[in-house]
């Protein structure tokens, strides 16, 4: 399930005097096939409420016949181990509205502290229904030996789409990736094992977590090392690319400085020109 967005005050506090839920959902058509948006929302008088919308299967939605013609009543469920979000309204089309229950398994806090991750309740269960925290996926995630995993992090990880293949194929490419909070963050700044390989295929070898995320964020990328290269430097180093891309050291400025005689230039040279404002 791709998360578009997630507007909750930890989803959480809207479930403190209450283990069911009410609110209100809508459907709306998906640009992704086979897919459809739904949207869920819900608030109290205590100021309490919850909001989000994701691309879900449209499998998912047992009982909703999606070929009935016109404007009609529906009743749908979407069952997930946490528990079943109950769903009426109505349909047109490939759009719809209505109310929603969610009624959380009351089995479901004990499978889970079960596989080693306990501290589930009444008041963050439906996060987990929502973000199809399943037993499967908390039983795949411990044998994939990943370090630091509580069933919070379980959240994170379906919100991000840290599954264990990812977590396999990053470690293939080279790179520790053991810790829940390393992975998550690799999600998040789009650390891939294939952007790990194009980095190395452009003379940069880090498997160091820490300094490809930084790459991300600074915009340390294969095509930057390889126009370094063709200006004359090649190989550099990881900590001096990210000091070149923070202080917006780009091949432009290189040749523009070679324009005005300036050659021959260190990367530390060009990084204090950059701060003293020569250009």
């Amino acid at each position: 399930m791709r998360m578009i967005t997630i507007c909750v005050p930890l989803l959480l506090p809207l479930l403190a005097t209450s283990a069911t839920i009410h609110g209100e959902w809508t459907l709306s058509r998906s640009a992704d096939p086979g897919k459809a948006t739904f949207s869920l929302q819900s608030s109290r008088e205590d100021g309490n409420h919850f909001s989000s919308s994701s691309d879900w299967n449209v499998s998912e939605f047992r009982g909703l016949d999606w070929s009935a013609s016109g404007k009609h009543d529906v009743h749908f469920a979407i069952a997930r181990d946490a528990g079943t979000i109950d769903c009426k309204g109505f349909l047109e089309g490939s759009e719809g509205a209505g109310l929603f229950t969610f009624q959380p398994n009351a089995a479901f806090p004990s499978e889970m502290a079960s596989l080693g991750f306990p501290g589930i309740t009444d008041e963050n269960q439906f996060a987990f229904a929502l973000h199809n925290v399943s037993l499967a996926f908390a039983r795949e995630i411990k044998s994939a030996g990943i370090r630091n995993v509580d069933a919070g992090k379980l959240i994170a990880f379906r919100i991000h789409g840290v599954t264990p293949e990812f977590a396999k194929d990053i470690r293939a490419a080279g790179v520790d990736a053991n810790d829940a909070d390393k992975l998550i963050a690799f999600r998040i700044h789009g650390v891939t094992p294939e952007f790990v390989r194009e980095m190395r295929a452009a003379g940069v070898n880090v498997t160091d977590g820490g300094k490809l995320v930084a790459f991300r964020i600074h915009g340390v990328s294969p095509e930057y090392v390889k126009a370094l290269e063709k200006l004359g430097y090649a190989n550099p180093d990881p900590e001096k690319l990210i000091g070149l891309r923070i202080h917006d050291v780009t091949p432009e400025y290189i040749e523009s400085l070679r324009a005005h005689g300036m050659q021959n230039l260190t990367l530390d040279q060009l990084v204090a020109l950059r701060i003293h404002g020569i250009n």
